[in-house]
Order: structure tokens, then sequence, then C-alpha cells
């Protein structure tokens, strides 16, 4: 089930809504926990199996680490819990990946197992890490109420495509949250702003990047605005969804922490993945990277930490080649910027910086969207630098810029962050004039109500609405 598909909003979020306003304190998380189980199955039901098991996995293996917390028995038992936890992912994600490259070798033909993507597996599984090994830490206390912890494992808003919600960042409000009306109404627009972000900006530019990678062959100049599509359909598909999900966690009570901060703005490749995918950044950094030693044990052992992070936040994305390359391709702008390059760029022009940051990305989700095999990163690698200009190509261009231009412009301008300065500069001015304040809040409140209206038009109009990180 999609946030911005037509089902979830005249069905699933109006019902969860008014049960979980209508149920007492004590049964709001047995409702959630209920209308996740229902969201998740919606397309696959045989997974929630699944997803209920690893629950029970998760639960039980911190009650068990919290009684041997200070043993070595209790260091045991959390990489056992971390090994099963893993074990479903590497099953249902990578079995296959792993097989066909096995196969590669002479006189090897073992069967692929076939099993379809459990949506979301990647986020809740680390989620369901990340708890035990607090557990283990004393970061956190092990939670004895099965159905408190499946609403934290399962919470539909977040389940599918994050962020990345730790448990201790939430332990308080699974138990004790209250709602306000100010967190339902800046809840419910922020996922109006997050819906209106991907049905209008990210549906319509995602569509022109799809007509440009189907292509048999491409030029140069539409190579480069398949490109550009595609890294404007990425961030918009995905932050939106991360603003959707924030928003609805809001309403329910629960404060997420941010996962995007205008990552296109940023000033080195270092700065935009502090800015990127905030929650799977800084989970890599707390779970891998510093207990691997992080930059602490000297030069050589932090670049082989980094290589290793990267690796394995290519891996966590896909099981294909194209996204091992993808994260190798990071280390080494990384590893780079570190050497030498960082403190170059410090001290050149920040509008440079900005350019150098946005073509090494931009290069990069290129990488990213071939994964069709290495063969097709070749292929549009020598069409963006091949300085092939066609008539034809030139003829679509010209065409798609009148089709998708609007969008294409857009997308730029709201990739900064205008709106939230705008937002508050006019609050400041207009703070202390209460007849002021209610004439703004109510504009505001008319402008997303026709925002919503207005995407909703074009959902009901199109039928191009994919999500790039469900597969994930």
């Amino acid at each position: 089930m999609l946030f911005s598909g037509l089902p979830f909003l005249y069905y699933f979020l109006p019902a969860v809504l008014v049960c979980y306003f209508a149920a007492p304190r004590k049964l709001k998380n047995a409702v959630l926990f209920v209308f996740s189980l229902i969201f998740y199955g919606w397309g696959e039901p045989r997974y929630i199996v699944l997803m209920i098991v690893s629950i029970v996995s998760g639960f039980v293996f911190a009650l068990m680490i919290e009684k041997k917390q200070n043993k070595k028995s209790g260091l045991i038992l959390m990489w056992i819990s971390v090994a099963v936890s893993l074990s479903f992912l590497l099953i249902f994600k990578y079995a296959d990946f792993l097989i066909e490259n096995v196969n590669q070798l002479p006189g090897v033909s073992l069967p692929l197992s076939k099993l379809s993507l459990p949506i979301g597996i990647s986020f809740y599984t680390f989620q369901i890490i990340s708890y035990t090994v607090d557990v283990w830490r004393g970061d956190t206390k092990a939670q004895r109420n099965i159905i408190s912890f499946g609403t934290y494992v399962s919470l539909f808003p977040q389940l599918v495509a994050g962020p990345i919600v730790r448990y201790k960042t939430v332990e308080n409000e699974i138990a004790h949250r209250q709602i306000h009306m100010e967190d339902v109404a800046d809840g419910l627009e922020r996922f109006i702003l997050g819906f209106a972000k991907k049905i209008i900006i990210a549906n319509n530019v995602g569509a022109l990047a799809d007509k440009i990678f189907e292509m048999n062959s491409i030029d140069m100049p539409l190579a480069w605005l398949g490109a550009i599509a595609y890294t404007l359909q990425i961030y918009f598909d995905f932050s939106a969804y991360s603003d959707m999900a924030i928003g609805l966690g809001r309403v329910f009570g629960f404060h997420f922490e941010e996962n995007f901060n205008f990552p296109y703005i940023a000033k080195s490749v270092g700065d935009f993945w502090r800015r990127w995918h905030i929650s799977l950044t800084t989970w890599f950094r707390d779970y891998v990277y510093i207990p691997l030693g992080g930059n602490r044990k000297g030069m050589p052992r932090m670049y082989v930490n980094m290589f290793i992070i990267w690796t394995l936040t290519g891996i966590w994305h896909g099981a294909e080649w194209n996204f091992i390359l993808w994260g190798m391709y990071y280390f080494v702008f990384q590893a780079i910027e570190k050497l030498f390059l960082g403190k170059w760029l410090a001290k050149i022009p920040r509008v440079f910086q900005h350019i150098y940051t946005m073509f090494v990305v931009t290069l990069g989700w290129v990488l990213f969207r071939c994964d069709s095999g290495l063969s097709q990163c070749v292929t549009w690698f020598k069409a963006l630098f091949s300085g092939n200009v066609t008539s034809e190509g030139m003829s679509l261009l010209h065409m798609y810029a009148v089709q998708y231009g609007v969008y294409l412009v857009l997308g730029v301008i709201l990739s900064m962050p205008i709106y939230r300065v705008l937002k508050a500069a006019v609050y400041k001015r207009i703070q202390k004039n209460r007849i002021c304040k209610w004439a703004c809040a109510a504009a505001g409140y008319v402008v997303l109500l026709a925002l919503f209206y207005v995407s909703v038009l074009y959902l009901v109009n199109s039928t191009y609405n994919p999500f790039i990180y469900f597969r994930f």
C-alpha cells in the first residue's frame, strides 16, 4: 500500500484515525499494531508471518540479553540475535544474487529461490538490530509488552521506507505519548506537503527519467536531462515519503527524527551524506563504523572502516552489482576529500563547492539507476561524456523541456530551503499581531487544502505512481 495511493487516502487512513482516537489510551498501541500489520500485508499477506517472527525474535532476545547484560553470555546472545535478523535479510534479499554469482563458476548450476522481496525488510531489520544492541549496551531497557514492541517495529508510517527509528528515541512515547492538537496540525501539514512533493514533482520528473533511461540510444544532452530528472525524482520521492511518515507519526504522538536536510545544497560529498538519508548514515556510524574503531586507530584503519561502511551501504540498497559499485564510488570521493580535497574545497567560493558536489552526486545517481547490469552503466557514462549531439535528440530535448520543464524548475527551486525560510520570516513578522497571525494561519490552511486537492487530481488522472524505495 502506498501513502500516495487512493486506497490509503480514502479507506485505510480514515479508518485508522477513527479507531485510534476512539480507542482508550491503553489500547492505542494495539490499534496501531493491528492496522500496521494490515498495511504491511496489503500486497503480500504471507509476509505478515515473517514480520511477526522478526518481532518475536527481537522481543525474546532482548529480554534474554538484558538478564545477561554484563556477562559474556549476554554478548553471545546479542550476536546471535543480530545473526538471526540478518539471516532473514540474507535469505529474502540476497540469496538469488549470491546464487547467480556462484553459478558463474564452471560446472555450477544452483536453482534460484525466486523469493519476492518483503517490502521494508531492510528498514525493520535494522530497527530490530539497533534495539537489541542498545539493550546489550545498556542504552535502553528491554520492552516487556510484546504489543508495544510490535508497534515499534511495524509502525506503518515508517515501516516500509523509513526513517530508521531507534527504539530509544521513541521509548517514552511508546508508553506515555500524548496527543496535542498543535502536533496533529503540524503533522497533517507535513503529510500534505510530502504528498504534493511526491505526486506533483517526483512522479512527473520520474516519468521523464523513465522515458530517457528506457531508450536504446541517447545523445549527450538527453543523457544529462535524464540524469538530472532522476536526481530530482529520487530526492523528491524519498524525502516526500519521509515527510509523510514524520507527519503521520506526529499525528499519532510520535516525534521521529529528520531524515533529510536539503542534501542538494551540500558543499561536499561528506556534507551531502550528512544531509541525505540521515537515519541510515547515523545507523552505520553508530553500529558499524564506531565499533570498528572509527578514526581512532590511525589513518589506514580509518580508510578500511570507511571501505567496509560504503560496501555495506551499497549492498544494503540492493542485490545488484551497480549498488556495490555505487558504494565504492562514494568511498573513493569520501577518501579523497579526507586526504586533501576537503581542505581545498573549503578555500574556494561556495558556488564551486556546490557545482562539484552536484556533479558527483548526479553521476552517482546514474550508477544507482542503471540496474540492468554494468553494461548499462558503461553505455550511460559514454553518452554523458560523448559530446554527441543529434537532431533527433535535440528535438526530443525541446519536446521534453516543454512537457516537463515546469516540474524540473519546481524541483530545483524546492530542493532548497525556500519554504522553510519564508515561513520563518512571515511568522517572525506576525507573531506579535494576533489578527495577522490568525489570518495567515487561515490562509495557510486554505493553501494546504488546495494543494492536497490539486495533488489528488493529479493522482486520479495519472496511472504513473511508483515508489523507488519500496524495493529496498
